[in-house]
Formats: C-alpha cells, sequence, structure tokens
C-alpha cells in the first residue's frame, strides 16, 4: 500500500499546497517521478504531468516519452511533452549539456505552468537527493544556507517526496508492482553527483548505516540554525544602520566589533549583492584612508573617515561593475551574454582545439580570482594584448583598432579579482592568461551576441 496518508502529513505540515492549487508534475518515467504520480492521484489532487525530451539518449529517450503519455493516460490527467534540442542549445551557448537540460527544463515548467494556471511546480527530489546537494556544495563551497540543502518549497518548485528516502521508493515501487522506465544515464560516473550517488555515499553507509536519518536531522539543524542568523543579522541591521538621505551610514568601529566579523558582514551586506570577496577586502581596508569605495551590481560602499556609507548606483552606473561568481555559468552584460565552459587540461586537448575567434577567451583557470569584475574602460586601464610581452594603454588599443568613440564604452572589460584586465571582451584577451605548457584547467569564455559575427585574434 503507498503511503498516501504521510504523503499527506507531509504537503500539509510544509505547507506545500492548498487541496484545491492546481499542480504540475515533472514526470521523467524513472521511479521516484512515477510514484509522485501515484501519489498525486490517490490523493485526490489537481495535477497535469510535463515530461522533457532532450533527445540525448536516442531510442531511450522516445521510449520514456510514450511512456509518460501511457501514464498521463492511465491517470487520467493532461499530458504535456516538450522536444528540446539540448545539444545545439548547450553548444551555442557554450555551456555543459546538464547546464544546458536544467536551462530548458525550468524555462519551460514557468512558461507551461504560466499558461496553463498551474500554480505549483513539483519535483521528485527525495531524502537522498538532499544529501547528494549537500555534499556537493561542501565540495565546491558553501555558507550555511547550501548546508540545509534541497529545501520542501521554494518559490514555486515544491518536493513532495522529502519524507522518503531512495531505498524506501525502490521498496514501495517493487511491492505495488509499479511500471517506471530506467534513464541509462543515471548509472554514469561522468557527472558529479553520479559519482557522490555511487561512489561517495556508500563508503558514508558503511560508517553510519543510518545516514539518512543522519542527514535528515543535521538537515534541520542547519535550516534552524539559518533561521537564528538572520534573525540575529535583522536585529543587527536595525541597530548599527543610519539611513541618510544619500545611503545608509554604518559605524566603523562598530564593524570592528562584529564577531564573527566576516560573517556577520556577509549577511548584513548581502541585500546589496557584495560579495564574500568584496567583504573580505573590506575589512582589511577598514584601518586604511578614507574615500576607498567597494562596488557591487547595484551598490558603492564607501570608506568615510569613521563611517562606510552604501549608496545605491545611478542608473548610468549600474551594470558597470558586475560581479561574476565561479559558481555562476554564465554573466549578462547589457550588449550579450559570456558563457563559461571549466574543463581539464586533458579533456580540453582530447575534444577541443583553440579557435582563433576573437568572442572567445581560452583561459588558465589556477589564475583566476574570483569574483570576477565586468565593467566598461576606466582612464589608466591597460594589459597585455594575446601575443605581445608589453603592456599597452586600452586607449592606444582602442585607435589600433579603430573602434568608434561612441562604442568605447560599450565595449565589456573584464577584470581579475585582483584588478588585471583578463579580456577585453569581443577583441583580445590577456597574454598573462593564455594557456600555457604549465596549464592544469581551463575556462573557455565565449561572448554571444545576436549581433557578433566570427572574427580572428590578431
Amino acid at each position: 500500500m503507498l503511503p498516501v496518508h504521510n504523503f499527506k502529513a507531509y504537503i500539509q505540515q510544509n505547507i506545500l499546497f492548498s487541496s484545491n492549487d492546481q499542480i504540475l508534475l515533472a514526470v521523467s518515467g524513472g521511479r521516484d517521478s512515477v510514484l509522485m504520480a501515484h501519489l498525486f492521484k490517490l490523493a485526490g489532487y489537481n495535477f497535469g504531468i510535463a515530461h522533457c525530451n532532450f533527445n540525448l539518449r536516442g531510442e531511450e529517450s522516445v521510449r520514456d516519452e510514450h511512456f509518460v503519455k501511457m501514464l498521463a493516460a492511465t491517470l487520467e490527467v493532461p499530458a504535456y511533452i516538450k522536444h528540446f534540442q539540448t545539444k545545439t542549445y548547450a553548444s551555442s551557448h557554450k555551456i555543459s549539456i546538464q547546464m544546458a537540460a536544467r536551462d530548458l527544463r525550468y524555462q519551460w515548467f514557468e512558461e507551461l505552468s504560466k499558461a496553463e494556471g498551474y500554480v505549483y511546480i513539483a519535483l521528485a527530489q527525495h531524502q537522498d537527493d538532499a544529501i547528494e546537494t549537500v555534499l556537493l556544495n561542501l565540495t565546491r563551497g558553501t555558507g550555511i544556507a547550501g548546508l540545509h540543502g534541497i529545501l520542501p518549497k521554494r518559490g514555486k518548485l515544491i518536493r513532495p517526496l522529502l519524507f522518503l528516502t531512495r531505498t524506501e521508493i525502490n521498496d514501495l515501487i517493487d511491492s505495488e508492482n509499479i511500471d517506471y522506465v530506467e534513464d541509462s544515464s543515471n548509472l554514469s560516473v561522468n557527472y558529479a553527483r553520479n559519482k557522490i550517488r555511487l561512489k561517495v555515499i556508500p563508503q558514508l553507509k558503511e560508517i553510519n548505516s543510518s545516514l539518512e536519518l543522519t542527514f535528515q536531522h543535521n538537515i534541520q539543524r542547519f535550516a534552524d540554525t539559518e533561521q537564528v542568523l538572520q534573525q540575529v543579522v535583522s536585529e543587527l541591521r536595525n541597530s548599527l544602520f543610519r539611513t541618510e538621505h544619500d545611503g545608509l551610514y554604518l559605524s566603523i568601529e562598530q564593524v570592528k566589533n562584529l564577531n564573527p566579523q566576516k560573517l556577520l558582514m556577509f549577511e548584513l551586506l548581502k541585500p546589496y549583492h557584495f560579495s564574500e570577496a568584496v567583504i573580505a577586502d573590506l575589512i582589511q581596508g577598514l584601518d586604511k584612508q578614507s574615500g576607498l569605495s567597494f562596488f557591487s551590481s547595484s551598490h558603492q560602499l564607501t570608506l568615510n573617515r569613521e563611517e562606510l556609507i552604501i549608496s545605491p548606483l545611478k542608473d548610468e552606473e549600474r551594470g558597470q561593475h558586475l560581479l561574476w561568481h565561479a559558481a555562476e555559468d554564465k554573466i549578462e552584460t547589457p550588449n550579450g551574454i559570456i558563457n563559461t565552459l571549466r574543463m581539464s587540461k586533458a579533456e580540453f586537448d582530447k575534444d577541443y582545439q583553440i579557435a582563433k575567434d576573437s568572442n572567445q577567451a581560452y583561459l588558465d583557470t589556477d589564475q583566476l580570482i574570483y569574483p570576477l569584475i565586468l565593467r566598461s574602460r576606466q582612464p589608466g586601464d591597460r594589459f597585455k594584448p594575446f601575443g605581445m610581452k608589453h603592456f599597452k594603454k586600452l586607449s592606444d588599443f582602442f585607435i589600433d583598432e579603430k573602434v568608434p568613440v561612441t562604442r568605447k564604452d560599450a565595449v565589456p572589460i573584464l577584470l581579475n579579482g585582483n584588478g588585471e584586465v583578463i579580456w577585453v571582451v569581443g577583441m583580445r584577451q590577456d597574454n598573462r592568461y593564455k594557456i600555457s605548457s604549465a596549464t592544469k584547467n581551463i575556462t573557455i569564455l565565449t561572448f554571444v551576441t545576436p549581433y557578433i559575427t566570427n572574427s580572428k585574434q590578431s
């Protein structure tokens, strides 16, 4: 018997949706999403099924689509099928297949839910998925928010199977003899999440056979800790910040007395989009000269004698200091998008070659200091154009390249975290960051706009 009572109880306890809401279920045809569909049917909720065919697994993708159509017909609910040219999208946007599938999937879910009147989008993630997410976040670097992993509800996305483990789902599927299809890519260790699922977690279970329960308790503690932190930060913000006509004022002496200083400052300034790296530089600069400024994508923070002043950037300044964090695979500029593709040197040598295209930059990943900064030109900018050993003023480079005066301010300049120019976007990368025989990891940046044409790097 399926655990309908526990299913409904979990939904009610976490206030995922009301009984009258229309819910769109993301169904791949695998065990998890098929069980979710059956539970929704038995619970009497109003729902439809959405299935993505990413055209990545040949006949297997066709099989999955047909199965989901049959499932929807059996459950007597609407089925929505969407075909994607995922590889083409990934190639044109210079992103990974996984990232392309994720972008395409969620864009379509959002469009479909609005068009068909669905209030929430249900994903069939369970407790093991939450464990994998926490471990991935820890591996890549995370704050407290990353430690609570997958939340039951975030915006329009709900996860009503988080009360079940993978083993429990498998047992239910087998005991109830429920049909499903298996995605062969789930067995591939080419993906980071699969490596954690197939190799790391089994090792951890040898140490702790009750790993799921332990993580469930830990995740709840992390979520509670984050809530307490936000309460403390809210109280600090009310007591430390002073609002004036030109911005928010904060005593430098009070900032020095915060403990833990970096954590609390990061949380206090999070609404103004200052990165962790900028916060670290700010703290180091508290005893330096007045007038020192730091930028986020929306605000400027200035040291003014005994106070910090946080002021919004003017409309003409917005977009001139965009911060690009390591976890972000792309950044939007006023004129287009820069996409990222990261890989080892061995992977690059096997499947890629350097294209003579000024809309691409091939960089030594280990030389990059995040967050990177994207802005327009400034007086004094200089760099070492690709192929040159000496510095050249950006102003002289523009003259040599015959860039019209009206276009000079529109050319994005990408800076490293140490302030060095990495790339005059769409024109020339810096020679200091090129791939060399010592390079171990490579980052490929691609500038994509509707207006660009391929041109050679001279």
